[in-house]
């Protein structure tokens, strides 16, 4: 069956070398990216028919499979050219664009031994998600921060992007119990480290903070730096406490599934009037202004989706 053949409009999957729709993407319940949540993964967004930072994000891509000692059976070029034909079949101009590698199932049934297994690459291309609302984004998303200390990071390294949710998913779960949007935690000596699937910034005295330990090295976290210097904004990566938070001028969260997103509450700390504060305002209006100049653009060819490349449709 030819790819123009195929519905791919809620999105497509590259799974076990072949392309399918999103809803026919499937793993075994033997891969250990399941049963131990042995699996690294990134995601990468396409805005207006381009990727943002691809490079960026193959780079981390890259960096969390070695951390992990995984090796999928693609290259750095193939793996490209799987996330752009994922967008072209599904013919989306804004996706969520998602590379995962799993362990895979141990070709010796019942071994515990990870060398034993065949990493398996995913790849997806799925409408475009925000992590939080655009509603929610527009009023100023309401934090809380819980009681749920993130993960040690001697355990689960949080630079290397990982479905251990569990802290995180404790932790949004309280916040939603106590009518919040979302949350973030903070680690077993009190530093602020993270929300569930977001970087956290704080505004205070004319300066952006962004927490230095605990969280993923954001790449939208790293294009707010950028833009900071590049406005003469002062910015800084610094240890930050649950007090910092609740003396916050403004405070915004970043992440590739969303961009930059004000929050206006923090537990029962109002900032400003109670809307998205000036600098998080400048900062998202830049952000999204820049991808439509071009910024760290690579076009998505959505030429002749029957070609064959990297993979077969079925």
């Amino acid at each position: 069956m030819t790819a123009s053949q195929q519905d791919y409009s809620a999105g497509a999957a590259f799974v076990a070398g072949a392309y399918v729709p999103i809803a026919e993407a499937k793993i075994s319940v033997l891969d250990w990216g399941f049963t131990r949540s042995d699996v690294t993964y990134d995601v990468v967004h396409v805005r207006d028919g381009g990727f943002f930072r691809l490079a960026d994000h193959l780079d981390r891509f890259e960096r969390s499979l070695a951390g992990m000692r995984l090796a999928p059976p693609h290259d750095r070029a193939e793996i490209a050219a799987i996330l752009a034909r994922c967008v072209a079949l599904a013919g989306l101009r804004d996706a969520y664009v998602a590379m995962i590698c799993t362990r895979g199932r141990p070709r010796i049934f019942g071994s515990r031994r990870p060398a034993d297994c065949d990493n398996a690459f995913i790849a997806y291309a799925i409408p475009w998600i925000d992590v939080i609302p655009k509603d929610v984004q527009e009023r100023g998303a309401h934090l809380h921060v819980a009681s749920i200390p993130r993960t040690a990071s001697a355990s689960v390294d949080p630079t290397i992007k990982n479905y251990q949710w569990g802290d995180l998913t404790r932790g949004l779960l309280e916040a939603h119990d106590r009518g919040a949007d979302t949350a973030v935690l903070l680690d077993a000596e009190g530093y602020v480290t993270e929300g569930p699937g977001f970087n956290v910034f704080v505004v205070r005295d004319g300066q952006v903070l962004t927490p230095d330990r605990g969280s993923l090295e954001g790449i939208t976290r790293r294009s707010v730096l950028e833009l900071c210097d590049e406005i003469g904004l002062p910015a800084r990566i610094a240890p930050l406490r649950h007090e910092d938070l609740l003396q916050a001028d403004e405070m915004f969260c970043t992440t590739t599934a969303g961009g930059v997103m004000p929050v206006s509450r923090v537990d029962g700390h109002v900032m400003g009037n109670d809307r998205p504060g000036p600098v998080s305002a400048r900062l998202k209006a830049l952000y999204w202004e820049k991808h439509a100049a071009g910024w760290h653009r690579t076009p998505v060819d959505y030429t002749d989706p029957d070609r064959p490349l990297a993979g077969r449709v079925v």
